[in-house]
């Protein structure tokens, strides 16, 4: 799949030979939307969908765990719902609590919960998740990761994010590129957010609202340390080790230069279930601090040795875009 995904964002020509099948899968897709809207029903509580139009990681789970924090602020009481990529519980829906671990849930509900607080909800059909979670929790509003083409699940409103350093890749549909729907999609969405990337967008992002991903700490897998990020000196070691199984691993490695250490590049599949083995088996040293994301983390938990640390990250949203999103609530 690291080959396709090189492929797409290198613009590889060759992948025109496979737009006869994007057609096809665009063709099915146009189909599914339509029978999905038509058995769409109405919700008790508004729906807040926070998806994107492109395979991988483009930000939806930090945005989606700021907007909990930012409706809490409000006074609201939200909820969440997800399809919990990888997820293998023994039933569905699954409520998620302190003792939830990643293989029943996947790791970003895990991590949802663990940041807000807020009751999350994990189950493949959306709209089962949806009812489950207001039978069961007293909640007001509720967000749910990823589920932009779940047409069957009703929503007040869309968040659709783009990653601003890889946009769209060649633009073209899946298999042939790298988008689950065109690039037109996003003229449908309510609230259109960039998470970084250089000044100079594609015209689809004209409106769009740029949101950036500051790291403020490394936190110690193991005993819980937090240090400041900027600079921040490690018990251990003169060199980091920098481990990511994510949709989007270099964004992550480019945010450590900033640290004054060597780095070394450790790339995983994206979700990809670390075992203890694998840091033997990757001849990670141990005398040297390893680094990774809080959604990697909470996968390393069970054997975090002392030497694995985290980078806890915080959201920046611009207020014109929060104040948009109120706004569209209170219509």
């Amino acid at each position: 799949m690291s080959f396709l995904v090189r492929a797409w964002y290198n613009k590889a020509p060759w992948l025109w030979l496979l737009w006869p099948i994007s057609l096809l899968f665009r063709a099915i897709t146009v189909w599914r939307k339509r029978v999905q809207q038509a058995q769409a029903r109405p919700s008790d509580v508004p729906v807040i969908v926070v998806g994107n139009i492109a395979v991988g990681g483009t930000g939806k789970t930090p945005l989606l765990i700021s907007l909990c924090k930012h409706l809490q602020d409000q006074g609201m009481q939200p909820g969440v719902i997800s399809r919990g990529y990888g997820a293998k519980a023994n039933s569905y829906p699954l409520h998620v609590d302190v003792g939830t671990s990643v293989e029943q849930a996947g790791d970003e509900p895990v991590l949802i919960a663990e940041k807000t607080g807020c009751p999350v909800v994990v189950d493949p059909n959306r709209v089962q998740a949806l009812q489950s979670i207001l039978a069961e929790h007293q909640v007001d509003i509720v967000l749910s990761d990823d589920g932009l083409q779940h047409y069957r699940l009703q929503r007040r409103i869309e968040i659709a994010v783009v990653d601003g350093i890889r946009l769209f890749g060649n633009e073209l549909c899946l298999p042939a590129g790298p988008l689950r729907e065109p690039v037109s999609r996003l003229q449908s969405v309510d609230l259109l957010v960039v998470n970084g990337g250089e000044e100079a967008m594609h015209p689809a992002l004209e409106k769009a609202h740029r949101m950036q991903i500051k790291s403020v700490a490394l936190v110690n897998l193991a005993s819980g340390e937090r240090r400041p990020f900027s600079g921040a000196p490690f018990n251990i070691g003169n060199t980091i080790q920098a481990v990511a199984a994510i949709g989007n691993p270099h964004r992550f490695f480019e945010s450590l230069e900033s640290l004054p250490y060597p780095l070394q590049r450790y790339e995983f599949p994206d979700h990809y279930r670390f075992q203890a083995s694998d840091f033997d088996q990757t001849k990670l040293d141990p005398n040297q601090p390893i680094v990774m994301t809080e959604k990697d983390a909470t996968k390393c938990r069970d054997f975090a040795t002392t030497n694995m640390w985290c980078v806890e990250t915080t959201v920046e949203l611009p207020p014109v875009f929060l104040s948009s999103l109120d706004a569209a609530l209170n219509k």
